[in-house]
């Protein structure tokens, strides 16, 4: 079961990137993970190694949520894009080649990180806390709900 060593991987990328906030802990409500389907990772066992991970950590109470990459091929011969078929050995249906270049569906990596920095409130009063959403490699940030150009693969 290698969802557990990945569970590992997420945890300790997810540690460097809360490093980058210290002093303060950000509070994290969700990790959005992208997943292909040609990792042979299975996103309910993933979810479920994560839940007992994070349990009594600085992560508790986060939700893993994941985004299925669909496994797609593109055909040496006419460069057409397909989705390979393990019935048919993977094979282009359109020249019968071998998939011999995968376009996706080997993702294993965070997209970004929904959280909320509790300790950095400003000083007024009543003032909510502000959010933000993140990617998990230690050297990006980004605005509220905005994509990142890179996401670490774990």
């Amino acid at each position: 079961m290698h969802e557990v060593d990945m569970t590992k991987c997420l945890l300790l990328s997810m540690t460097e990137w809360r490093q980058l906030h210290a002093p303060h802990t950000p509070r994290v409500n969700r990790v959005h993970l992208q997943v292909g389907a040609f990792t042979c990772v299975e996103p309910a066992q993933l979810v479920t190694t994560w839940l007992v991970a994070v349990r009594g950590s600085w992560l508790e109470g986060a939700e893993l949520v994941i985004e299925a990459v669909p496994l797609v091929g593109r055909c040496v011969r006419c460069n057409a894009t397909y989705s390979p078929d393990p019935e048919q050995a993977y094979r282009s249906p359109c020249c019968d080649q071998s998939m011999e270049e995968i376009v996706s569906g080997r993702e294993l990596r965070i997209r970004s990180v929904d959280y909320v920095l509790p300790d950095a409130i400003s000083s007024a009063a009543g003032s909510p806390a502000p959010t933000s959403q993140a990617s998990a490699s230690p050297r990006e940030t980004a605005p509220s709900h905005a994509p990142f150009a890179t996401a670490p693969a774990l």
